[in-house]
C-alpha cells in the first residue's frame, strides 16, 4: 500500500474540521467586531470611506459628456481632472464616475417623487 490514507481510516481528517470550524468562527467574530466599529464611528459623526474627490464642476461636466456627448464611463474618467486633495491632478477611475452620477441620478429621481407626492 503507498500514498495516504483517506475515508474514516485518515487521522487528520477530524483535526482540519476542527481548524476549518475554528477559522470560520474567528472569521465571524472579526467581521462583527469591524462592523460594530464602524456603526461606533458613524454615530460619533467619523467619516467611513475615502475622501471624496468630485465636485460640483466635476459633476456638471460629467452629465454634459453623458447626456449631450453620449460618452461611456469609461471615455469620461480620463477627460476628468481631481481638483483638490491628495489625488489633486489625477483622474477618478470609471467607478468613482459611475459612483457620482449614479447619487446625482438618485438625488433627482427622489426630489420628482417629493415633488409628485406634495399638494
Amino acid at each position: 500500500m503507498t500514498g495516504e490514507l483517506q475515508g474514516s481510516h485518515d487521522p487528520h481528517g477530524p483535526v482540519f474540521a476542527v481548524l476549518a470550524a475554528l477559522s470560520g468562527m474567528e472569521r465571524e467574530y472579526i467581521r462583527e467586531k469591524t462592523l460594530d466599529g464602524q456603526e461606533s464611528a458613524r454615530r460619533r459623526g467619523k467619516a467611513i470611506g475615502g475622501a471624496r474627490v468630485s465636485d460640483p464642476t466635476m459633476l456638471a461636466m460629467a452629465l454634459h459628456m453623458r447626456d449631450a456627448e453620449k460618452l461611456s464611463l469609461r471615455d469620461i474618467a480620463p477627460r476628468l481632472v481631481i481638483t483638490t486633495g491628495k489625488k489633486k491632478g489625477q483622474h477618478p477611475s470609471p467607478a468613482t464616475v459611475l459612483r457620482m452620477l449614479r447619487d446625482h441620478d438618485e438625488r433627482v429621481a427622489a426630489s420628482a417623487e417629493s415633488a409628485d407626492v406634495a399638494p
